[in-house]
């Protein structure tokens, strides 16, 4: 049985003074305007001019995420075509990536992700044309619209064939990761060459995507997929490790390999701006550090950490955008990732951290647990002030940039009181809905519009869009979309999770 919270429920603060309140002593410090007129919402209505040309209609973005309801061969269904019109419905003139696709079979994060390639490509011509139509209908133009495809690979958290087994490729050995996961120290890389086509493959997928009309495509670079892992490669020898200049050499040759064949394409980039160590669960469900993860993996490792290589002490050698010992954020090198994008011409940047494997509170804090995770092991709030803060750091060393901010779902009602703020003050510069719009889709357009929110559709995060995946089920918002309440999977998460 699922344990009771330990921190009050956002649905409970029924005031603007007592959501302060309560933030404020939790520690959280998050920014909020108590007043929303219409004068003051415009801040929404603003549009962002991109150097390439584009307009950008408005400040709200919807997030990418890991579509869990294609065909076994990566096409949508009936599912992911409803999703996907409520994206275009939602009133946001950004769709970063609208889903998570795979560049190739092998590199899918579970049985069910959308794969490009010529196979399916028709399938994406009418996916694209489907949130063009279906925008258009209900606000007039596209013209301000702007819509992009996440490309990716899944690394070590791949699951092609079958939900209940990894078919993990890494770049390099992780003394927690590896054991969680079913891997151990004799478990292969991935070479230099079978990287090189990966690269390849990535060109292919976005001469399709570009063909199928998307404007950009993000190549994605979080969440300990393969792309993050590339970025705390520090371990892994060859052209693509040790080096900040390595580290980041799969994404420079992916970028020069998409300029020259498909002039025109914009590329964006979501990505894991820091990272904490691994948590797992302790003896009462809640979360902790994992302290495994600042051993040694290899005599080889364990002597540089004798000759003081690696610093010596408690040294989390396998992060990015972390402090030594994996507990805080560090943004030395997240700059340097910055500087470099924006040197290859990379404007929108979408900022996340951590990992929905390993330390999910850190990305999508949540007052209940998927049922792989744990119970938070701090006030969510906490969570999504530490990802407003990172962005408002990052916006400021970069202005030019387009700095897209996440976790804002856990705010509920309170959203658009801490994101009018957050823009108004140059924070960042737009705001991104990830989980909120399965169960709300049209939120945005009522914040646009200055109208109440309808209470009863906000998400309160429960994890079921995350606790039925990874069960075997199709992903959506079973508390509160009526589409998934009606089917029979609802009463089989409903008692997976009573078992729980």
């Amino acid at each position: 049985m699922a344990t009771k919270p330990k921190y009050s429920r956002i649905a409970q603060l029924k005031t603007a003074e007592e959501f302060q309140k309560y933030a404020s002593e939790a520690g959280a410090n998050l920014p909020f305007d108590e007043n929303l007129t219409d004068e003051s919402v415009a801040v929404f209505k603003e549009k962002i001019h991109l150097k390439s040309g584009k307009t950008i209609g408005n400040r709200l973005c919807i997030l990418p995420m890991e579509g869990w309801d294609g065909t076994k061969d990566g096409k949508p269904t009936d599912f992911t075509k409803r999703r996907w019109t409520n994206f275009a419905k939602s009133g946001a003139k950004l769709l970063f990536g609208c889903e998570a696709v795979a560049v190739r079979h092998d590199g899918r994060a579970n049985s069910r992700q959308l794969v490009m390639n010529e196979a399916n490509f028709p399938d994406f011509v009418e996916l694209f044309q489907l949130l063009q139509s279906t925008h258009l209908e209900k606000f007039g133009t596209t013209d301000d619209l702007v819509i992009g495809l996440q490309l990716t690979h899944s690394g070590r958290f791949c699951k092609p064939n079958d939900d209940k087994k990894f078919e993990s490729k890494i770049l390099y050995h992780h003394p927690v990761l590896d054991k969680k996961f079913g891997l151990n120290d004799k478990s292969p890389l991935i070479t230099d060459n079978e990287i090189d086509e990966l690269i390849e493959d990535y060109v292919k997928a976005a001469i399709l995507a570009q063909k199928a009309g998307f404007q950009f495509i993000d190549v994605k670079h979080c969440h300990g997929y393969l792309g993050h892992e590339f970025l705390s490669a520090h371990s892994r020898e060859g052209k693509y490790g040790g080096s900040f200049e390595n580290r980041t050499r799969f994404l420079r040759n992916i970028v020069a390999g998409i300029n020259a064949a498909c002039p025109g394409l914009e590329m964006g980039i979501r990505f894991s701006a820091f990272d904490f160590v691994p948590f797992k669960k302790d003896a009462n469900g809640e979360g902790e550090p994992d302290l495994d993860s600042l051993s040694a993996t290899s005599e080889h490792e364990n002597a540089k950490l004798a000759n003081g290589v690696l610093g010596g002490g408690e040294v989390y050698k396998h992060g990015f955008g972390t402090n030594k010992n994996g507990s805080n954020y560090d943004l030395t090198e997240t700059k340097k990732f910055l500087e470099l994008s924006q040197s290859l011409g990379i404007q929108m940047i979408c900022v996340s951290g951590g990992s929905p494997y390993y330390n999910p509170h850190l990305m999508r804090p949540a007052i209940f647990p998927p049922s792989d995770g744990y119970n938070p092991p701090e006030e969510p709030l906490i969570g999504v002030a530490r990802q407003i803060a990172v962005c408002e750091e990052l916006k400021s060393a970069f202005p030019e940039m387009v700095i897209i901010g996440s976790a804002y779902s856990y705010l509920q009602e309170w959203l658009p009181n801490v994101a009018q703020n957050v823009l108004r003050n140059g924070k960042a510069d737009m705001v991104g809905f990830g989980r909120m719009v399965l169960s709300y889709p049209e939120m945005p357009d009522d914040i646009l519009n200055n109208r109440p929110l309808t209470r009863k559709l906000i998400c309160r995060t429960f994890s079921d869009c995350t606790t039925a995946p990874r069960n075997g089920l199709i992903s959506g918002c079973y508390p509160l979309d009526p589409h998934y309440k009606i089917l029979p999977e609802h009463d089989i998460l409903k008692e997976m999770k009573h078992n729980i």
